[in-house]
């Protein structure tokens, strides 16, 4: 199912076979490749923070998923630390709320929680229009993708909007298995691994998306240095104590270090705490109340079916690359 073309009638945007229909309209906000351009520049450019020093793309890397691997919590200007590690980002059309506690439940509105955030990009929004005002390079950009000269935040907003819309993972040899294709087959451990995750793990990573897009206490105790309340922080009520986005595993073999402050570095860690490192409380999801039991062959075959969720052509997309031709070197 295709919903927007080019001109030329290349897809700009598709739904995967099997795959739900997108929660992002895109009739507000149509596709064309001039703005999905311009939000490409917008996502690698340091423009957007307030010393010019951090851009989008360094706590999203393309080659690790769009996140970051080489440290726990997010980095920002002068050296800051944020209290969360990166979430990536891919299939963003069929999303629902953003961030870990889903503070922004609008991908248009997404890219202004960074920007505004003091120890991330600590910019104000109408500044960072102003210094696009000024730039020879953006007043070229977007006159190319709306037609006309009035640089606005709405329309820097769906820029980036768009671009991000276009980061769609969906051939992994898990698609590839699923939609018979190309010989592809399953590992008999891979199998297994399949079997063991629609067992005890689908309920919260629910396929294609591998993700309900929905939040849950998943069981971890509270890092008391960062005393993070998850979704309590955003609506405050005590039943969302502790509960965090559930983030997709696709291209998890990628995306270290896991869970919303970065404890983990390694899949098998993360297996091993959904068998034996459960914290009970009161706003534990009631998936894992009953206990995950699993033998050391069988935490083994789980992580092989996981790294069969790795799509090396999204990784290294040069669609979704640092624009060297609009923004140099």
């Amino acid at each position: 199912m295709a919903v927007a073309f080019a001109p030329a009638g290349k897809a700009l945007f598709k739904v995967p076979k099997g795959w739900p229909r997108p929660v992002y309209d895109l009739s507000h906000n149509p596709l064309s490749e001039k703005k999905i351009l311009l939000g490409r520049a917008l996502f690698h450019d340091p423009i957007l923070s307030a010393d010019s020093t951090i851009s989008c793309v360094s706590c999203h890397l393309q080659y690790s998923a769009f996140t970051h691997v080489d440290h726990k919590l997010s980095h920002g200007i002068a050296g800051h630390i944020g209290r969360r590690n990166s979430p990536t980002l891919m299939n963003m059309a069929w999303g629902t709320q953003f961030m870990w506690d889903g503070a922004v439940n609008h991908l248009d509105m997404q890219p202004l929680a960074p920007i505004a955030h003091p120890d991330e990009m600590a910019f104000a929004a109408d500044s960072v229009v102003l210094r696009f005002r000024r730039s020879d390079v953006y007043k070229r950009l977007f006159y190319e993708a709306w037609g006309d000269s009035d640089i606005t935040g709405e329309r820097f907003l769906k820029s980036m909007a768009q671009f991000m819309l276009t980061l769609v993972s969906s051939n992994s040899k898990y698609d590839k298995v699923m939609r018979h294709e190309d010989n592809a087959a399953f590992t008999p451990q891979e199998a297994n691994g399949y079997r063991l995750f629609r067992a005890n793990c689908e309920a919260c990573h629910k396929e294609p998306l591998f993700t309900t897009n929905g939040f849950a206490n998943n069981g971890l105790p509270i890092d008391t240095g960062l005393n993070d309340m998850g979704r309590m922080g955003v609506t405050g009520r005590p039943a969302d104590s502790l509960l965090f986005k559930i983030p997709t595993l696709r291209n998890i073999e990628f995306s270290y270090p896991y869970m919303h402050d970065g404890r983990f570095s390694k899949l098998r860690d993360v297996v091993e705490h959904y068998a034996t490192g459960i914290e009970y409380g009161p706003t534990l999801s009631p998936e894992l109340r009953k206990p995950i039991m699993l033998s050391p062959n069988e935490k083994v075959d789980l992580v092989a079916f996981l790294l069969t969720l790795t799509d090396r052509g999204f990784l290294f997309d040069t669609a979704f690359s640092f624009p060297v031709d609009v923004l140099g070197r």
